[in-house]
């Protein structure tokens, strides 16, 4: 309950974040090696520790490197799924379940991680496939759930210290190709999976330094076949009808110009 207490400190308070963090992370390793946290404790002192990075970014390494953050995010988000009933009835739709609470407060966590990271790392690959997962799984079973992860993708593939290799190598931009298509989708669903694909475009379209321009053209290829082998055209032109509705209906607008959703070689 302490943890729990410690983790919802206001920004009024940040400066006890100084205080706290190394006996933070010393619960962290020794829960790490001796699993003596619930789920609620453990989940808590994680995201006591995120909602420092935007004010002590320099404890980043740690998080990290010493904590490996990604791999143990992964981990508890695979048990989670494990737990979670994907056929329920109709009739439980809808009601909010104690494996969906808990789901919801990690892929909350990691939507502050990924706000504010500078840093990346293999296990990130793993820890992007994990949550890629939960999302095709939740469907329209979990809703707040499958919301939660379309939200986070976008803000995924909005941070620059994110190579856009590993929303494909994780999985992102084929599931979220995938979801596109579905018959159910609604306005929300719609309009954070185009902010999804607007951001990837404006990335691959900024020139960096001349060494990397080779592997820019590169991904602009495998981005430009892998929305090919989709239909994402197709798509993306279906949905231009309600652009229109969708940007009163939403904040920030979306682009009315169709040609913004697109990687073009």
């Amino acid at each position: 309950m302490e943890l729990f207490a410690i983790c919802h400190i206001g920004k009024c308070f940040i400066l006890d974040y100084e205080l706290y963090r190394y006996k933070i992370k010393e619960i962290i390793l020794y829960h790490q090696k001796h699993n003596n946290l619930t789920r609620l404790a453990c989940q808590s002192a994680w995201k006591f520790l995120m909602n420092g990075l935007p004010y002590y970014d320099c404890f980043e390494g740690v998080i990290v490197n010493e904590l490996h953050f990604a791999r143990e995010a992964a981990r508890k988000l695979e048990e989670l799924m494990k737990s979670v009933n994907r056929k329920r009835k109709e009739e439980e739709r809808g009601r909010e379940t104690k494996e969906e609470l808990v789901l919801l407060r990690w892929l909350k966590t990691l939507e502050r991680y990924f706000l504010s990271c500078t840093m990346w790392n293999e296990e990130f690959v793993g820890l992007l496939n994990s949550i890629v997962r939960v999302f095709l799984a939740a469907k329209d079973n979990y809703r707040e759930v499958n919301f939660q992860c379309i939200h986070l993708l976008k803000e995924i593939a909005d941070n620059k210290a994110i190579e856009i290799d590993v929303l494909l190598k994780g999985g992102a931009v084929n599931a979220v190709l995938e979801k596109m298509q579905l018959q159910t989708l609604n306005k929300y669903e719609t309009y954070q999976f185009l902010l999804f694909f607007i951001e990837l475009s404006i990335r691959l379209k900024i020139k960096k330094d001349e060494v990397k321009e080779e592997e820019r053209k590169e991904m602009k290829m495998k981005m430009f076949e892998k929305m090919e082998e989709e239909g994402y055209e197709d798509i993306v032109t279906s949905f231009y009808g309600i652009s229109q509705y969708i940007n009163i209906y939403f904040h920030p607008q979306i682009s009315l110009d169709i040609s913004d959703y697109f990687v073009n070689v």
